[in-house]
Order: C-alpha cells, then structure tokens, then sequence
C-alpha cells in the first residue's frame, strides 16, 4: 500500500484529533450520568478540550536572506495557486516574520501587521497579538488569487530611516558599518517597515491547524529574541535552507550554532535541514554521474561543517519544484526532490505531533480514565466475589450467612481504621503541597525581577549589566533546584501513602501521578544558554543600556518567568488532583463493603431475597463490563497511531536529487 501523502496524513491527523475530542466529550457525560465526577474533573476536561480545539501543527522556515525558504513553502503547500503565492522572486524577500494559518475563531482571512515602531515598547509579539487595533489589517479577497498576491508583497516592504531611528529600534549598531561602503557609518539604513505579521486565510491545511512559520535572516532572528525563546522552541518542526550555490557560509553557520542547533536537544525528530537550489548545479555540460557526484559532495562538506549526518541533509529544489506542480511535469518534481520532503513531514513529523498531543491528554485526563477505569475494573471484580458468595449460600443455614456478616463487619471496622491513618496523611501531603507552591510563588520570582531592573537601571558600566543579568538567572536556577530536590521528597511520600492502602487491603494498586518539573528544567536551562550568549555578545556590549535592559526584560526575563508560571499551574492543578484516584477508590471499597453487609442482612432476614439479589448483581456486571468496553476505548483511542498508509512508516531518506 502506498504512503499518504502529507496533506493525506494531516487529514487522519485531524480526524484523530476530532474523535479524540468527540472520545473525550463522550467520557465528560458519561462521568455525569453516573456521578462520578468531581469539580476538579470537570475542569481539567475542559481545559484539554479547549487546548485539543485550538491545537495547532507548527512548521518554522529558517534560513539566512536569499535560501528560498519562502520558494519552499509556496512549493510544498500553495502551488494549487498556479503562481507564487507568497513573494519570493529575487530581491523581494521575508523581512519580518510571517505566521501563515487560519483563524478559526473569527473565520476571517486577513494580513496583519505590526509596525516596526512598536519594538520601542515594553510589550512583546505574544502581547500584542491580544490586542488586534495596534495591527494595520488588510482584508484578502479569496476569488483573487493576483490580489492576494499583491497584498501578500506588504510583508516584504521596507523604509529608509536615520541611523539613531534605527538604533534605538535595535536594528543598527557600530559593527554593522563594516556591512557599508568605506566602512563608515551612513546616514540613513533601510530598515523592515513591519515587525510581525499574521497572515490568516481558509487554505484546507491551514483549516486542519497547520501553522507556517516563514523568519527573516540573521540579523533580524537576533533582533527580535521571542522568535528563537518562544516560537521556535514552541514549533514541532523547523526547516533549517542552505543554498547549494553559496555552500555553507559564516552567517549560515552563525544562525545555525545560536539559534537551530540548540533546537536539537529537545527537537531533534522535528529538525530538517534542506540543501535547496541545487538546480544551479544541474551543469548541461556534465554528465548525470557528474551532477549526483557534485551534489553528494555539497552534502557531505555540509554536513561535516553542521556537525551531522550526511543523510539528515535532503537535497532539493524549490523553484523546479514549484514549476514542476504547476506543469504538472512529474519527472521535474521527482527531480526537484520535493516530494522526499513532503514525506518527512508526512510520516515523521505528524507522528512527532501526535505523541506530543497524545503526551499533553495522557498528563491531562489520562490518569483520570484510567482510573475510572480501574474503578470499573474493582467493581466488576467486586460483583463477581459478591455473585459466588451469594450463590454459595444456596442451602446454607443462618449461622454461616451470620458469621459471613460478623466477619465483614471486622474487615469494615478495621478499614475505617485505616481511613483514619489515610486521612491523616492526607493533610500531611496537603501541607507538603502547600510547600511546594511556595517554592513556585511568583511573588518572590516578581522581587527579584523588581531588584535585577533596578541594579541593572543604576548601573554605570557594561560589566554591571552583565553582572545583573548573571546574577538574575543563577537565582531562579538555584530556584529550580530547591524545586527538584523538594518535588522528588514528595513524590516519594505519595508513592509510599498509595503502597501502603494497596497492601492493606488488597485492592487493585493505581499509580499515582507524580509531579514532574523535568520539562521547565530543561527550558530554563536552554534559556540560560540564551542568556549567557545575549549576555557575552559583543552586540551586547556595543548597544545602548536602555534597549539591552528593555530587550533582556521583554524576552529573556519575561520567558523565565513564563517557565515558573507554567510550572507553579501545573503544580496547582497537580495538588488538588493527586489523591483523587486514591480517595475514589477509598470511596468505592467503603460503598462495596456496606453493600455487601446490606445483602448479607436482607438474605439472613428472607431467603426469597437471595434469588433476586443474584438477578440484580448479574444484571449490574452486564452493565458494569458495557462501561468498562466504553472507557477501554476511550483509553485505545488516545494511543492509536495514525494511518500511514504503510505497513512499516519509516522516515523518507534523503536522495542525492542531481537528475
């Protein structure tokens, strides 16, 4: 069977997704018809719905000017459009950078833009995209395809501005004159006319969630730091172009050793580098051996400079590509090596997604479905024993049913016992918990942010700056730390308080979710490479105080204190629902126990009850097993894969693409 292609398999993606949500919402009311859940439920329900809903597939374009990202895109996901949808003729390249998707809460299709001067204020992108009247809108006429692509041009204009104008927005500094004739500083540099735009129209895979991420070259990445702290990181692939005309150059290797490589730690499944335009090695006058030998060797000095593995580097090229779409011509696009790009994103991109959704609903209500699970799978076992004790009784005298009753009563009486013990250590890890949110207090994060400003602001020197900023990120390292060591301490305890009721009356063993703060770790500790390289950059150095502070505040500060945000929520949501499956299933065998004692008492009263206890508890195991295949499918649907279309998925190898 023939792989899917990717606009295929983003297709089963979203159908997936969709079932997941309609799997989900179907599990919300089952919970309510049967009173099984609890506040705390219902709203780590809504908020996995509502992030299933606003879920998004994000792909980053990243390349120095001139690589043809933009190229690239329009051949991979626009051709349909019979031209070049997105500006990528020569000259007329990325200048800010441009998220194309579609805005599935207003169903408009628009551009957006934000002016270069809002880079003047304290606010970010991410801020400013709440506030929709600071962005220029440009409506789309979607019958158009030649106005659409007029107004797509917008993103790509520029201004000429003076040199100071441009300092201030950080967009010049004295190293940028070896860049200019002489040498010299001029007098006025063309500067992008926007900041960031927001492009949204109803493109079928863009109606699916897919988001492109297309950036501008290197100085403007290192200009606008939430690109490379929060976009990139936050992106499931991104697409690193080199351009087999030029090779590897110094500022390919500059934008790939700061701001892709780094990505590799934690992305490595969703980074592709792409040697595009080797359609300019397509010599007539070699031979076909000639041109694949020419390619191979691009690909192996590539590699070695990036520090990788010759068949992670895929030959390709966007321009015949796009050509060959348009022509339909399918000798040129198997040539153009476009469609061994689309399969990765297809059949190794997707899957990464997958799992990382599947990881956000298993951390959300996956615990809680599986132990609604496990509490069906009590009470079917509960109804069994129940069944064979009542059948058993079949001709037996009252002296046995009444010793069975006074037996029960000693195991009820020896449980509340141990409830006791349980509720105690219940307020104990409440106390814990309490302990933990404290190490996690934004307040005391908002002082030291408060006191780094003004050390930083008082300063009369680059080497005090420098010092504040050190100083500001091994605080909340040393934060973190407390944090971990703490968290594992308790988690222990949790462990220990679920072993020791499991043990004592042998019902089924539930594990317990622990708390992680692996994951914020790992960002703070990227951000805090981040900010020794902003720290230590002769940039740094040669920038006026005022936009270092301004610029080290808006994205470094303000990305740590995101982390310990995220992280205090998490531990929040985490507090209140740790004891749950515990005290469910606590709740569940206190229920089991009195009704068992409740049978054994009718039954000793009347003989005639038995028979038609026997009927009720065979009928409630028919309904019981009917719930659990419900909740058993729930849980199946979360781990299916998607359909590839393949027996054996396998990511696309690179191919040499010389013709």
């Amino acid at each position: 069977m023939a792989k899917k292609r990717f606009d295929e398999q983003m297709q089963a993606y979203d159908h997936w997704k969709a079932n997941l949500i309609k799997g989900i919402q179907h599990y919300q009311t089952w919970l309510d018809a049967n009173n099984m859940g609890e506040p705390e439920d219902e709203l780590r329900i809504y908020e996995v719905l509502d992030s299933l809903r606003a879920d998004s597939l994000v792909i980053a374009f990243v390349a120095e000017f001139a690589r043809g990202k933009t190229e690239l895109i329009n051949a991979i996901f626009f051709s349909e459009y019979d031209r070049r949808l997105l500006p990528s003729e020569a000259g007329r390249t990325t200048m800010c950078p441009t998220e194309l998707f579609f805005d599935n809460t207003t169903k408009q299709s628009y551009i957006r833009l934000l002016p270069i001067e809002t880079r003047l204020n304290d606010t970010s992108i991410a801020e400013y995209k709440a506030e929709p009247i600071h962005w220029t809108n440009i409506e789309l006429d979607l019958n158009n395809p030649d106005t659409m692509a007029d107004a797509f041009q917008e993103i790509v204009r520029t201004k000429k501005v003076k040199v100071e104008d441009a300092r201030k927005l950080g967009l010049y500094s004295d190293q940028d004159k070896q860049y200019h004739a002489g040498g010299k500083t001029p007098t006025e540099i063309e500067i992008p006319l926007w900041r960031h735009a927001l492009i949204s129209f109803p493109h079928p895979l863009l109606k699916q969630g897919l988001v492109i991420l297309d950036t501008p070259g290197l100085n403007a990445i290192g200009s606008e730091p939430e690109l490379t702290l929060n976009m990139l990181p936050n992106a499931q692939a991104v697409v690193f172009l080199l351009a087999a005309d030029t090779g590897v150059t110094k500022s390919d290797m500059e934008m790939w050793q700061h701001n892709v490589k780094p990505l590799r730690s934690t992305h490595e499944k969703g980074l592709i580098v792409v040697l595009n335009k080797v359609d300019t090695l397509w010599d007539e006058l070699k031979s076909e051996e000639q041109i694949t030998n020419t390619v191979a060797e691009q690909r192996v000095t590539a590699a070695k400079m990036l520090g990788i593995e010759v068949d992670n580097i895929f030959p390709a090229s966007a321009q015949k590509g796009l050509l060959a779409k348009i022509r339909h011509n399918k000798e040129l696009l198997a040539k153009s090596n476009i469609p061994a790009l689309e399969d990765i994103l297809a059949h190794d991109i997707l899957p990464y997604k997958q799992s990382l959704v599947r990881e956000h609903v298993a951390n959300g209500v996956g615990a809680m479905i599986k132990s609604t699970h496990e509490q069906l799978k009590t009470r079917l076992f509960s109804n069994k024993k129940q069944l064979d004790e009542l059948r058993g009784l079949s001709g037996k005298n009252n002296d046995v049913i009444e010793h069975l009753m006074k037996k029960t009563r000693e195991e009820q009486s020896a449980y509340y016992k141990n409830v006791e013990s349980f509720q105690a250590n219940k307020k104990l890890l409440g106390e814990q918990s309490r302990k933990l949110l404290e190490l996690l207090s934004m307040t005391s994060l908002d002082e030291l942010i408060t006191e780094t400003r003004k050390v930083m602001s008082d300063s009369w020197t680059t080497g005090g700056l420098k010092k504040g900023m050190k100083t500001f990120f091994d605080g909340i390292t040393t934060k973190l730390d407390e944090v971990v060591a703490y968290s594992e301490q308790l988690n222990r305890l949790i462990i220990t308080v679920y072993r020791k009721f499991h043990s004592e009356h042998g019902v089924a063993e539930i594990k317990p979710v622990l708390y992680s703060i692996n994951k914020y770790a790992r960002e703070l500790r990227d951000l805090y490479q981040e900010a020794e390289a902003f720290r230590t950059s002769p940039m740094t150095t040669m920038t006026e105080q005022s936009f270092v502070i301004k610029k080290f505040f808006i994205s470094l500060v303000s990305h740590a204190r995101n982390i310990f945000f995220k992280a205090h929520s998490d531990a929040e949501s985490w507090s209140k629902a740790v004891m749950s499956p515990l005290v469910k299933q606590i709740k569940e065998h206190k229920d089991q126990m009195e009704q068992r004692l409740e049978n054994l008492r009718k039954i000793n009263e009347s003989r005639d009850t038995l028979q038609t206890r026997i009927d009720e508890l065979e009928r409630a195991s028919k309904g019981l097993e009917k719930q659990y295949r419900e909740i058993s499918g729930i849980l199946n649907l979360i781990d299916r894969p998607l359909d590839s279309g393949a027996a054996t998925p396998k990511p696309a190898k690179a191919k040499a693409a010389a013709g």
